[in-house]
């Protein structure tokens, strides 16, 4: 579930300020009794009460909190000061004072350092003008509680300042994370579409091809029919030519050699190639096949290609030591491609980075209107489910943002 936000901590902490501000206004009141021992007064009361009341508003509204505690600090120190004794701490009683530290301490925190510092100020004016008019000497207190509220205003300001610095990066992280997957859903969709436009290369060659050898197996043919072959060999031709340049521009960025950029893309007739592969270098695979084998559109054979080789390549990586078994399906419908491997031996090495693996197979089953379904299995395993149809998916009743 996470750790609990502030919303869960607030009545918390809210509780703990009413019962200090309580227990500050029970000292503030005794505090400012007179020193012959007499009976508490009203206004004692009512300002003991309203500067403690004014520490628990600081929580939500620090400004008019403030306001109101500098301007009761001041009242306070007029009301009180003929009356007081001149040994007595002055303009403030201790318990003032906490009650003074606490408002600009919850003021620093809400507000931004140039505020906090303007409302220090202010405040520290309003003590210097207390000490100006006064009826008799006092014991100023003035060494050590500026000194007390500055430390106040400072640490209100510096956990404020540490708290922005954590929510920005938290929101920077979250961009971070955004543009990174952004960008790996973006290159592996550059992959896909490189090697869909080598098959569209590969079909568009035999077109021109047949429409060239076309007239030569007819006896006679006609001048319209030749034309029309003529035409659909030219088209053939300049698409051809529009295909090189744009593979010329997905290859220039690709880290693979001329020769392997270059190789023709692979089929489920490399299956046993692959799993060979993988168990050279360790792997236990076991394979079955369900159904009868029949030929394939070049995407689909290719995509379930590159969903058992990236399950594997997965397997290897996150599940030491696993058996893996691959089964393929073949229906009416389409391939159904399946790969399972139990629970690893040890944990897995740290991962680098965020990999294209599970979001590359996602693309390649939505690119042919199918299904990809990924998750633990009860013995501590995982599965890789592909539903590859055979039939096109519709161009018009894909989302946008999901055609290549």
């Amino acid at each position: 579930m996470g750790a609990p936000g502030w919303p869960v901590w607030r009545p918390v902490f809210g509780m703990m300020l009413v019962f200090c501000a309580m227990a500050l206004a029970v000292v503030q009141v005794n505090a400012l009794a007179p020193v012959d021992g007499g009976a508490v007064p009203g206004y004692a009361v009512l300002l003991g009460i309203a500067q403690a009341a004014a520490l628990v508003v600081a929580m939500s509204r620090p400004v008019s909190a403030w306001w109101a505690s500098t301007v009761l600090m001041v009242v306070t120190a007029r009301i009180t000061e003929p009356g007081s004794s001149p040994d007595a701490p002055f303009p403030w009683t201790v318990s003032g004072l906490l009650l003074q530290c606490g408002v600009l301490f919850l003021l620093a925190l809400r507000v931004r350092p140039r505020r906090s510092a303007g409302a220090l100020v202010i405040t520290l004016l309003a003590v210097l003008s207390c000490t100006v008019a006064t009826t008799r000497a006092h014991h100023y207190a003035l060494d050590r509680g500026i000194p007390v509220l500055i430390a106040a205003v400072l640490i209100g300001a510096s956990l404020r300042g540490l708290r922005v610095a954590r929510t920005q990066l938290v929101v920077q992280e979250e961009l971070t994370a955004g543009e990174r997957a952004r960008r790996t859903l973006l290159e592996e969709r550059n992959r896909i579409a490189r090697e869909l436009h080598d098959v569209v290369a590969h079909h568009m060659s035999v077109i021109s091809i047949q429409a060239q050898v076309a007239p030569h197996l007819v006896e006679n043919p006609s001048d319209e029919l030749r034309e029309n072959l003529t035409g659909i060999r030219q088209n053939a031709v300049e698409a051809l030519t529009e295909l090189r340049h744009v593979l010329g521009v997905l290859r220039s960025e690709d880290a693979l050699s001329k020769g392997a950029g270059h190789a023709p893309q692979p089929t489920l007739d490399r299956l046993d190639e692959l799993l060979a592969n993988v168990r050279g270098a360790g792997l236990v695979v076991t394979t079955a096949t369900t159904g009868t084998p029949r030929p394939l559109p070049p995407s689909v054979e290719l995509s379930a290609f590159r969903i058992v080789q990236e399950a594997l390549s997965n397997a290897m990586r996150h599940a030491p030591g696993a058996q893996v078994r691959v089964e393929t399906t073949h229906g009416a419908a389409g391939l159904t491609v399946r790969i399972t491997n139990t629970a690893p031996d040890g944990p897995a090495a740290p991962s680098r980075g965020m990999g294209h693996g599970l979001l590359g197979m996602r693309e390649r089953a939505a690119m042919l209107g199918g299904e990809l379904v990924t998750g633990g299995t009860p013995d501590g395993g995982y599965e890789v489910t592909a539903i590859l149809p055979v039939s096109a998916p519709d161009p018009a009743a894909l989302p946008a943002e999901d055609t290549l």
